[in-house]
């Protein structure tokens, strides 16, 4: 099957007792046990239910996994993946994560031994000497939208003994499938482009390593960090149309990012679909189109930058993405302001920089209401 007909059809047989073409919403704490012990797969909701099963299949068809797991979060599923970390074990990851990844590492986990280092991919080699358990990265990149060669970091790692470990969120199943270029683990905030509807809280790990399978499965249970069966049941609902929405997203993306390359008060804007980008090769390459997300850096003093984004009708000012709606942030303020000033500048997330989830709105309107509001 193909991307469209999979996100349908995979984990959504009909229901077999009632021949319900939607699968029920299994609302259910525990089971009946036939006896202490014996049960029909199922005995506790913390530790597994069949909407979670179902969801685990969708999800894995689409990236061509094994194995998944899902979770409460996209943080949820992180903090589930480092139970399997030692204390003294060290995780390298590439610049251009996710604030919330920053600070679990850095806020959290740092407590109990486990040491996290940031590093541009230039250092990377270096880094990795010291012979890391994980590599971990974003690609594109949160918020500069750089893009790394997945097949090549994955090499430069396992010559290292570690795992990769690759957020997916950005992109999407249906821009990049990291698992079939020699990643390990492909993780996903089901928040953002999955769920699609700004409606839900969802995260999901994939792998095809049995063993990790069974340690977060373990892990879920362990540490509490489940979802509902009705979250699952909406984010199933959401992959159903991720082709279509997926496609509309990118379309807009690529004509705002046009519209803003060529405005005399952008400084500069990042989006892997533009042939200016430093890395449209290596997107080219590794991905089947360059999702919706993208930011630019305007010419404008920090106070400009909030009057900016704070005066668009259709641009919500709010964190997260990958919504049907526009969504716009200040990542300085909003979504990196747990990473340190002197660390974000270094980074390249300056005052002047913003970035957009562009929905799936009509291109002109979202157009329109760029013009206007930059204008002012």
């Amino acid at each position: 099957m193909k991307f469209a007909t999979k996100a349908i059809h995979a984990g959504s047989e009909p229901d077999p007792l009632t021949g319900a073409v939607m699968p029920p919403i299994y609302m259910t704490s525990t089971y009946v046990q036939e006896a202490p012990g014996i049960n029909k797969g199922y005995d506790y909701t913390r530790a597994n239910n069949p909407n979670f099963v179902r969801l685990e299949q969708q999800l894995a068809a689409l990236e061509g996994a094994e194995h998944a797991t899902v979770f409460s979060s996209g943080i949820g599923a992180l903090s589930a993946m480092v139970t399997t970390l030692a204390q003294g074990d060290r995780v390298v990851a590439l610049d251009g994560v996710y604030g919330g990844t920053w600070r679990l590492f850095n806020n959290v986990f740092n407590h109990f031994g486990v040491t996290f280092e940031s590093h541009s991919s230039d250092d990377l080699e270096n880094a990795l000497k010291s012979n890391p358990k994980w590599l971990l990265f974003e690609t594109p990149t949160n918020p500069l939208l750089e893009v790394f060669d997945i097949a090549h970091f994955v090499e430069m790692a396992h010559a290292h003994g570690a795992l990769v470990i690759v957020d997916n969120t950005f992109a999407s199943p249906y821009c990049q499938n990291p698992l079939s270029l020699g990643a390990d683990v492909v993780w996903h905030s089901c928040t953002k482009y999955l769920g699609g509807h700004s409606d839900v809280i969802g995260g999901v790990v994939m792998t095809n390593l049995p063993e990790l399978k069974e340690k977060l499965d373990f892990a879920r249970k362990a540490i509490g960090v489940n979802p509902s069966p009705f979250d699952c049941w909406l984010i199933t609902r959401g992959v159903k149309t991720l082709a279509v929405r997926m496609e509309q997203h990118q379309r807009n993306a690529l004509a705002v990012a046009e519209f803003l390359e060529k405005h005399p008060k952008v400084k500069r804007v990042y989006y892997p679909g533009l042939p200016s980008h430093p890395q449209h090769a290596i997107a080219v390459k590794q991905m089947h189109g360059f999702s919706g997300m993208l930011s630019a850096e305007f010419h404008l003093s920090l106070e400009e930058t909030k009057k900016l984004i704070s005066s668009f009708k259709l641009f919500a000012l709010a964190e997260s993405l990958g919504g049907v709606e526009s969504l716009v942030s200040h990542p300085a303020i909003m979504t990196h302001a747990s990473i340190p000033a002197q660390e974000r500048t270094r980074m390249g997330i300056t005052d002047g920089l913003v970035r957009f989830s562009v929905g799936i709105e009509d291109a002109s309107d979202l157009i329109e209401d760029l013009q206007l509001a930059i204008s002012k």
